[in-house]
């Protein structure tokens, strides 16, 4: 199988002939929300271009993550319910929660097309120019340069956001920070850990013989409960896969496998726990989104440290360790002698579709990231938030998801395995603040950031959701569209008219208690993972 397009970056290279692209509008980033972001600004009538780092449109929604983490349906509104609803056209129905990846890529294209907003990819930004704590241009790495009166950073990692010097977060704050109650570090949790005993060394027993692969040392005396760090929430890819015979490929030996790094999966499965593909969501036409479950699964955990302030060149290095960590365990699982029989049957029986992802070896091409950075503005999202302890006045959409944080590291207590940083939290619905996607005035005056909003770690473990970020990314569209009518800065906006553009553009912005919850969408903001 051919995988050199299967990339996170590679050096564009400046182009012979650059070009200008100037309107009133440049988003950063063809994500949900990006592209929700520029509908709703073409709407109200502002030129718009989307820049986008890689060479594809959608995100992780058009990459493998067809089982919406949606939480409360009735808490989406606008043109996110309109993107389900676009996917149910495509299928036939009224609406549609669970998709293909393909789908979701058409979708979004179309929805583009419909609103004549151009998306240039393989964009990767250099630097960014301010004049008066206004960004004037982004310079990207290949010579062109994008021009605009406001900006919106809808990326995944802030980068943006950050070039434009931008306060930002990295890490998990103490719970003392914004007084918290499930941030920082956290151990005794439930939910994807060791339901047995596994002895963590090479040589069972034998701490001189080195830790298996994936295994950290064990914590310092002095790590308390709910102590700040800099550790971020597992990555993994959402992999779509189908037992269709006619749609199937046999999973291929990745570019760089080592049998070896499975070690401590293959102990647990011999310790008598085989749960590694139990987060297995059925998609129309036969095919599924795999995501991880267990103590020992695709989040490919502690691998991603490096990734928000890392440069592209690390980032790629990072891509492509999760790609063979993640295809080396399918790998291993269905082709090892050392799996039980039983397993590498059924596991075999799962293959990657031929009809998704063809220019990418049938692979998702984008890695889940689940945090990255994260602003901080004038009003920080937090868990007092999401537990309804603290309400704002400001609402620009709800979200609805549990507080739902994967493990960030695999350590030794005891002599024995013990996965840390898993959070699951029920919640109702509640209102995300304007406040949080605008950063500071004296920082920047024309940029709103959607994606990577201020917040806490634990908050935007909730707040996270691609249903809640198309949401966010329409709102930051109408926002961006009346400072561009008044001449004014983001910061200056008047909140009430905000408000109604957006109730009259179909936004949820209170919830409304009588409502009875959809019991599958709550049942999967109880149980799911995102």
């Amino acid at each position: 199988m051919d995988y050199n397009k299967l990339k996170y970056y590679e050096p564009a290279g400046k182009m012979a002939q650059p070009f200008i692209v100037n309107e009133d509008l440049i988003v950063y980033g063809a994500t949900p929300a990006g592209i929700t972001c520029a509908i709703q600004a073409k709407k109200m009538g502002l030129s718009v271009a989307i820049a986008e780092f890689s060479r594809h449109i959608g995100g992780i929604t058009a990459s493998g993550l067809g089982a919406t983490d949606f939480g409360s349906k009735e808490a989406i509104g606008g043109l996110s319910r309109e993107f389900y609803k676009r996917i149910g056209d495509y299928y036939g129905k009224e609406e549609q929660w669970t998709f293909e990846p393909k789908a979701a890529a058409a979708v979004f294209k179309k929805w583009l097309s419909d609103y004549h907003i151009p998306v240039y990819c393989n964009q990767h930004p250099l630097k960014v120019e301010k004049e008066d704590k206004k960004i004037k241009r982004i310079i990207m790495e290949n010579g062109c340069i994008f021009e605009g009166n406001f900006f919106v950073d809808a990326g995944y990692e802030g980068d943006l956001m950050a070039k434009a010097g931008v306060s930002y977060t990295v890490g998990r704050e103490p719970n003392a920070k914004y007084g918290e109650t499930y941030n920082g570090v956290r151990f005794g949790e439930p939910h994807h850990k060791f339901e047995v005993r596994v002895d963590p060394y090479v040589a069972a027993g034998d701490r001189e013989s080195g830790l298996l692969p994936g295994v950290e040392e064990g914590v310092a005396e002095s790590e308390v409960q709910g102590e700040g760090d800099h550790r971020i929430q597992a990555y993994n890819f959402r992999i779509c896969l189908t037992k269709e015979p006619e749609n199937r490929i046999p999973f291929p030996k990745p570019p760089s496998y080592d049998g070896d790094r499975y070690a401590l999966l293959l102990r647990y499965i011999k310790a008598g726990v085989w749960d590694a593909m139990n987060l297995h969501t059925m998609l129309p036409n036969g095919k599924t989104d795999l995501n991880n479950y267990g103590a020992v699964s695709t989040d490919f955990i502690g691998g991603n440290y490096d990734w928000p302030d890392g440069s592209y060149e690390k980032r790629e290095e990072i891509f492509q360790e999760h790609f063979n960590y993640n295809l080396g365990m399918l790998y291993f699982l269905s082709h090892d002698e050392s799996v039980p029989e039983a397993i590498r049957n059924e596991v075999s029986g799962w293959g990657l579709p031929v009809d998704e992802f063809t220019e990418t070896g049938h692979w998702p091409h984008q890695l889940y990231i689940r945090e990255s950075r994260r602003m901080i503005s004038d009003y920080v999202m937090t868990d007092r938030n999401c537990l309804g302890q603290t309400t704002v006045g400001d609402s620009i959409g709800l979200a609805s998801y549990q507080m739902d944080s994967h493990h960030c590291r695999r350590v030794v207590i005891d002599g024995a395995c013990v996965n840390e940083g898993d959070v699951e939290i029920p919640i109702s619905p509640y209102p995300i603040s304007w406040r949080s996607i605008r950063p500071k005035a004296e920082e920047c005056t024309n940029l709103l950031v959607p994606v990577c909003l201020s917040s806490s770690h634990i908050a935007f473990g909730s707040i996270r959701m691609e249903p809640v970020f198309m949401i966010i990314g329409q709102s930051a569209g109408a926002a961006v569209s009346l400072a561009f009518e008044k001449g004014s800065s983001v910061q200056d906006v008047d909140y009430r008219e905000l408000r109604d553009v957006l109730l009259e553009a179909g936004q949820v912005l209170e919830w409304d208690e009588s409502v009875e919850d959809d019991p599958v969408g709550r049942m999967r903001s109880t149980f799911g993972r995102g």
